[in-house]
C-alpha cells in the first residue's frame, strides 16, 4: 500500500470473516478501515471487526446492493476498494489454504480423491483449485453451497453466470452472495467438476457432528462441505476425500440452539 493510499484508509464489503481480515490489516498497517457489512451479520464478526478498529456501515443484504452501495462510497470519499472475492491478491492468499492441504497430505503420503469447499462469490475456491491443479490434478473439485444461494452450481451446469433470487434466507451467513464474481467464475469453470448442496438442515446436523465428535466449532457457512459429504450428497464410499471448513465465526446464541435442535 502506498503512503497516499494509507493516509486516506481502506473500503471493503463483506458478509464478516473479509471484513475482520480487512479490519485487522489495516490496524497493523496503521490505516482507516471502513467497512460494509450486511445487518443481520452475527454479532461476533460486527464485534471483532469494530474490535480491530474498523468503522462499521450496515446495509439490508436483501434488498441492497452492496457493489453499488460500496462502489458510491469508496469513491465519494476517496477509499481504496478491497474487493472480498473477485480481486487476484485475495484469491492467491486463499490459494495458501490449498498449499497448506497438499502439504499435509503430502506429509501423510497420500492423495485426495475429492476436495469439497465453501463457495459465496468463489474467491476461496479458485484459490484452492488453482493450488490444487497445479499440486494434485487428480483431485476432483467441487464446491459446496447451501440451497437457494446454489448460484455457482448452476452457474458451472448452465456454463455462464447465474444469479440468486434473492427471495430467500439461509443461516450460512458468510456465503451468501446474489451471483459468481467475474474473476472467480471463469476459473471455476476451468478446475471444477460441479456443486453440491446442502440444506440448512443437513448444515445444522454438520455443525453438531464437527462439535460433538471432531471438538471443533464451525460456523454454518464454512461447514457446508462437511455437511454434503455426511448428506451423502456424493459418493466417498473408499475413497480419500476433504472437507474444507472456513471459519468459526458462529453467534453463541446460535451455536447453542443448533446443538439443542431435536435431529
Amino acid at each position: 500500500m502506498s503512503d497516499a493510499q494509507r493516509s486516506k484508509g481502506v473500503f471493503a464489503f463483506s458478509s464478516g470473516n473479509h471484513a475482520q481480515g480487512i479490519a485487522y490489516a489495516a490496524s497493523l498497517l496503521g490505516t482507516e478501515a471502513t467497512i460494509l457489512m450486511p445487518e443481520d451479520t452475527p454479532v461476533i464478526k460486527l464485534n471483532n471487526t469494530k474490535g480491530y478498529g474498523a468503522n462499521v456501515l450496515t446495509y439490508n443484504r436483501y434488498t441492497e446492493s452492496r457493489e453499488a452501495l460500496g462502489a458510491r462510497i469508496a469513491e465519494d470519499n476517496n477509499l481504496a476498494l478491497i474487493r472480498p472475492y473477485d480481486n487476484v491478491d485475495v484469491i492467491s492468499g486463499q490459494g495458501t489454504t490449498g498449499l497448506e492441504i497438499c502439504e499435509q497430505l503430502e506429509e501423510k503420503g497420500i492423495k485426495a480423491d475429492i476436495l469439497a469447499a465453501p463457495c459465496g462469490g468463489g474467491g476461496l475456491m479458485s484459490g484452492i483449485s488453482l493450488a490444487m491443479k497445479e499440486r494434485s490434478p487428480e483431485t476432483r473439485i467441487f464446491t459446496a453451497e447451501p440451497e437457494h444461494f446454489d448460484d455457482t452450481v448452476r452457474s458451472l451446469a448452465a456454463g455462464e453466470k447465474c444469479a440468486n433470487s434473492g427471495d430467500h434466507r439461509s443461516i450460512c451467513d458468510a456465503i451468501v452472495t446474489p451471483t459468481p464474481g467475474d474473476i472467480t467464475f471463469p476459473i471455476m469453470k476451468r478446475n471444477l467438476e460441479g456443486g453440491l448442496v446442502v440444506s440448512d438442515a443437513e448444515v445444522a446436523e454438520a455443525i453438531r457432528i464437527a462439535f460433538n465428535d471432531l471438538k471443533i466449532v464451525i460456523e454454518p457457512g464454512g461447514a457446508v462441505a462437511l455437511a454434503a459429504y455426511l448428506s451423502g450428497k456424493i459418493d466417498i464410499s473408499g475413497k480419500t476425500v476433504v472437507a474444507v471448513a472456513s471459519g468459526g465465526n458462529v453467534d453463541s446464541s446460535l451455536f447453542t440452539d443448533i446443538l439443542n435442535r431435536k435431529r
